[in-house]
């Protein structure tokens, strides 16, 4: 009896084994798991595309697309790390890697990339997906916060219009947006700051604001400076002084302003490039809009970015085959293919390049002009930074936007509740 017990947990040992990370079929192919986050209908088409592509010259090792959404990815990768199911292909963002990478359940892919990719990838992206010495993503798509301006409204009033070269300043752009407003519910900016932390902490790196310090000791604290001010205090007082931002999309998301700007309440709108897609499907016959750089401050365009990131899983049996599928997967060709479908921009060099990113149709041409000014963002490899973001800084930014707290309550909340946070991460 005991003898046919151990056969049997033996054999569901076995079987969850199978249900994973990637596995071997009877015949001797490989299998690996890819979950794709692609959402964008041009996007998933890409994606799916090069994965039939793969499988069609490599029959020996099939992959398997895995449609997953980045609204609930974090607690579903951590759940499948700890349940020993997770895919063998991960598809993330740079911002979201830190803790799996120190948490052992992400593959250091140092040894395992080739050097053509390495190469083509500038070392500011790499950085965003190096924690300690090893290399735990691949960073590949990438985009800048951008203005989605009213371009009939823009030249009607006269006003000076930015460009990459000569961009504004955030004195000049809390300026020109009070000029815009007319008071009569129309308004120069529509702020979407549902989730205010990422927009705040990497456009603050055009005002010279870092937020996060880490010491010789490797451990990082809060300090909220001058550099940190100019982006929070900018967006205030264009809601609660100037009364030139709209106070009601504060709540909102990038796609709830939509309405709002082609039905003409807004000139303009912060948003992340690829919304350039919503916009070319949803606006109005007859609208015609422009993209302008984001305010340009001390530091000029600097801008923070978490790229899209592939990685390997850490219990994936096949990890030399799983690199080769992002070799393919990346190649010049492909990555112009996966950015075209997400309308974002590559991070490689000679994909970025490429004649198809660079036409002034659409403003791609004013978002690789941006390339070369994207960081990393601040928080990058900050652990316990989701913590931080979720209980001190987007509440404390939420109310000192609403005009509910004052600059001085958001640098201590920011600071002292942060370092807290960031201390139990670090001992």
């Amino acid at each position: 009896m005991r003898t046919r017990l151990l056969v049997a947990a033996l054999a569901v040992v076995l079987l969850l084994a199978g249900c994973s990370s990637g596995g071997t079929r009877d015949d001797g192919r490989i299998t690996l798991r890819f979950q794709s986050l692609a959402w964008q209908e041009e996007s998933v088409e890409a994606n799916k595309e090069l994965v039939a592509e793969w499988n069609a010259t490599h029959p020996d090792v099939r992959v398997e697309y895995v449609q997953g959404s980045w609204d609930s990815v974090h607690d579903q990768l951590l759940t499948s790390f700890e349940g020993g199911e997770a895919p063998d292909i991960i598809h993330d963002a740079s911002d979201d890697l830190a803790d799996f990478a120190y948490g052992g359940y992400l593959a250091d892919l140092t040894e395992l990339l080739p050097a053509r990719l390495k190469a083509d990838i500038p070392r500011r992206s790499w950085q965003t997906t190096t924690f300690g010495d090893g290399i735990y993503g691949v960073p590949f798509l990438q985009e800048p916060r951008v203005l989605i301006a009213n371009e009939t409204w823009l030249k009607k009033s006269g006003v000076r219009i930015p460009t990459p070269e000569q961009p504004w300043s955030w004195a000049e752009f809390r300026r020109v947006t009070k000029e815009l407003g007319s008071g009569d519910g129309k308004y120069g900016i529509a702020w979407p700051l549902k989730e205010p932390v990422s927009a705040t902490l990497n456009l603050s790196l055009s005002a010279g604001g870092r937020l996060f310090h880490r010491g010789a000791d490797g451990k990082v604290t809060v300090r909220f400076e001058e550099g940190d001010e100019v982006v929070p205090r900018t967006i205030h007082d264009q809601v609660n002084t100037d009364r030139s931002a709209s106070p009601t999309t504060l709540g909102s998301g990038g796609s709830d302003t939509l309405p709002g700007f082609f039905g003409g309440r807004y000139a303009m709108v912060p948003l992340g490039f690829s919304y350039r897609q919503q916009i070319v499907q949803q606006a109005p016959d007859g609208f015609d809009w422009t993209v302008l750089p984001a305010p340009a401050g001390a530091d000029g365009l600097a801008q923070g970015v978490s790229p899209q990131t592939l990685s390997i899983a850490e219990d994936c049996p096949y990890k030399k085959e799983a690199a080769a599928f992002l070799d393919f997967l990346l190649q010049p060709r492909n990555m112009v293919r996966l950015a075209l479908g997400d309308w974002m921009l590559p991070t490689g060099t000679e994909a970025l390049a490429d004649r198809a990113l660079r036409t002034p149709e659409h403003g791609w041409a004013t978002g690789t002009a941006l390339a070369a000014h994207l960081r990393p963002a601040p928080a990058q490899t900050v652990r316990g930074y989701p913590e931080w973001k979720d209980k001190v800084a987007t509440p404390a930014l939420q109310e000192y936007y609403s005009g509910a707290i004052g600059l001085d309550e958001l640098r201590d909340r920011v600071e002292d509740d942060g370092n807290l946070v960031l201390a139990r991460y670090q001992r």
